[in-house]
């Protein structure tokens, strides 16, 4: 395959991928509602800021968060792992590799076009909120603006390789869905899905600004909520980007030595 071949054959695929969305959009809307978690500890953290605010976070700002990681989680998800599984044990992995366009491409572009089909169902329930907050809890600033768009795609990239490297796995192992339900736990913790990343301990923060899960989360939840000044932003942004490097490389190792053995099952 070449990257003209790959070009040539990219909207054909994203228009499929999309019309399968549709086609599927029972299934979309089961995979949107099992990540509205954030709207449930919204309603628990509120309950605790009654009494008065966490750190900083009063009730204002902890709805500017949870509804910021409604959206955060809503665009940046991926279900990789589970479909390359799947392909794996039926074997229609096989059918991919006979295609003119990199399996991993392929996969890519599938989860893609989820994005406006979960914006369409998601979005006015996130903005509606915003809406009603106002723009104080959010920043003024254009070009942490630009940051955050860059630290969504940045987070894209990382569940994608992520979910990639743990789908690979299964041309090694039998299956691999009990690592990504060990990194999911892990993600749950420590990404700031359930709990802000700045209510941690300074010595779990610390740790954590070198794990890849506050990027899929925190990161573009505290740019888009004003926590960062233009500086901080570059560094974290900077982070983020070295682990998108680090997971991409990794991905392609995985890839190669485990279709190696993928081929020599099937042939």
């Amino acid at each position: 395959m070449s990257v003209r071949s790959t070009a040539r054959a990219l909207p054909t695929m994203l228009r499929v991928a999309f019309a399968e969305a549709v086609a599927y959009r029972a299934e979309v809307l089961v995979w949107m509602l099992a990540t509205t978690m954030p709207l449930i500890m919204l309603a628990l953290w509120l309950a605790v800021a009654r009494e008065g605010p966490v750190g900083r976070l009063g009730e204002t700002e902890l709805i500017a968060y949870f509804l910021s990681t409604f959206i955060v989680r809503q665009f940046t998800g991926s279900w990789a792992c589970w479909q390359i599984n799947t392909e794996v044990r039926d074997g229609t992995l096989a059918m991919r590799l006979l295609r003119p366009v990199h399996p991993m491409l392929a996969y890519a572009a599938e989860q893609l076009v989820s994005v406006p089909v979960r914006g369409i169902f998601s979005l006015p329930i996130a903005i509606a909120g915003l809406i009603w907050l106002g723009t104080a809890p959010f920043p003024h600033d254009p070009l942490v603006w630009m940051g955050w768009a860059l630290s969504m795609l940045g987070a894209w990239l990382i569940s994608l390789f992520v979910n990639f490297i743990v789908g690979c796995s299964s041309l090694f192992l039998e299956s691999s869905l009990k690592i990504m339900d060990i990194w999911l736990a892990l993600f749950f913790v420590f990404s700031g899905y359930l709990i802000p990343v700045e209510l941690f301990p300074p010595i779990v923060r610390a740790i954590g600004d070198w794990l890849p899960f506050r990027y899929q989360i925190g990161l573009p939840v505290e740019l888009m909520t004003g926590v960062y000044d233009r500086a901080a932003s570059l560094t974290m942004l900077g982070r983020q980007w070295l682990m998108v490097v680090v997971l991409g490389a990794f991905t392609a190792f995985v890839w190669r030595r485990g279709i190696g053995r993928f081929a020599a099952y099937g042939g």
